[in-house]
């Protein structure tokens, strides 16, 4: 059995053990809630910051084709007679007589006939070289080799695929070498070119992915990034970004207005809501659980807004922590009428 000295002694020190825990926990400042408080945990989230601007399609420069003839003369019939009509590479547009190929042509004809005779490598190759500089196609090349006869006209054809976007010729047009007879534009690949303000030009190197959605067309397309152009609009101030677009299906035309959602690279982020934080004079607050039930304690934090819902933690907070989900709460508590936070 214990001597009253003994319990004298255990009844000191348990008094001792509770007065340390007592300052321990008064250490901390800390809030007690009575009411039902819900926590959640701090965690980790993968994210794309998204940014969004509008633009226009206009054509790819490379896909723009000039059509010119290599010498003068006159339109005898127009094949390709409207505007903005589809034609394929090779495709005829235009019958046209020109002096300057029609004489080459005799010459050439000449060539091959005197060659059978007496044996010129040399001379039918420079008549052969003639025609074809003046743009005469190698399949009349052959026909005239092999029928051994000339027409009068010769066919101007289309050099790419694509739509015509200008012409100038009509049935009994003059032309010279200097004129453009056609423009075509082959859309299989179009540029998109996004209006940019100044402040958004320096986050364009951390975008990595772009879709671009056109009004009355479901698809998304992805598009890849170009080209930030080096002048400014100086009534608008807003910079341009190309934006290479396949269009293999060719729905987008020139002149669409279009939506552009540019987004930076996944990363992961600790974050927490937005109403799990609270401002006071001047820096930003959480509630964090601590060890006894019912109190929480007010920490000091650093965040950033990340979206419309959640704010980044870049201090004060660790994955996994259980924190108050609404700080605006804690408000009526007693860390107000104590001064704790």
């Amino acid at each position: 059995m214990p001597t009253n000295h003994s319990k004298s002694i255990l009844l000191v020190l348990l008094l001792q053990v509770c007065a340390e825990a007592q300052m321990s926990k008064q250490h901390t400042p800390t809030i007690e809630q009575l009411f039902n408080v819900k926590t959640i945990k701090v965690k980790k989230m993968t994210t794309r910051t998204n940014q969004v601007n509008y633009g226009y399609i206009v054509p790819d420069d490379a896909r723009v084709h000039d059509v010119h003839a290599w010498y003068s003369g006159y339109v005898t019939q127009i094949l390709a007679d409207t505007r903005y009509k589809k034609v394929h590479k090779g495709e005829a547009l235009a019958t046209v007589y020109s002096p300057e190929v029609y004489q080459a042509k005799q010459d050439y004809l000449h060539s091959l006939e005197f060659n059978e005779k007496n044996t010129s490598p040399k001379m039918l190759e420079s008549a052969q070289t003639k025609l074809r500089l003046l743009g005469v196609s190698q399949a009349e090349i052959m026909s005239i080799k092999k029928e051994r006869k000339i027409t009068e006209n010769t066919l101007i054809h289309a050099p790419i695929s694509g739509w015509i976007y200008q012409k100038s010729l009509n049935n009994g047009t003059a032309f010279t070498s200097q004129k453009k007879l056609f423009q075509i534009i082959d859309l299989e690949k179009v540029w998109v070119e996004v209006k940019l303000y100044q402040n958004e030009i320096e986050k364009i190197a951390l975008l990595d992915h772009f879709s671009v959605n056109v009004k009355g067309i479901p698809k998304t397309y992805t598009a890849e990034k170009s080209l930030v152009y080096p002048a400014l609009n100086p009534l608008e101030a807003t910079a341009t970004l190309r934006l290479l677009v396949d269009n293999n299906d060719t729905q987008l035309k020139t002149g669409m207005y279009v939506k552009v959602t540019a987004s930076t690279p996944q990363r992961s982020s600790l974050v927490i809501p937005h109403s799990a934080a609270i401002r006071k004079n001047g820096q930003w607050y959480a509630f964090l659980a601590t060890d006894f039930k019912g109190e929480y304690e007010p920490v000091p934090i650093e965040v950033k807004p990340l979206n419309t819902s959640h704010y980044e933690v870049l201090n004060g907070l660790n994955e996994g922590e259980s924190i108050v989900n609404n700080a605006l709460f804690m408000m009526d508590s007693d860390a107000q009428i104590n001064g704790i936070y």
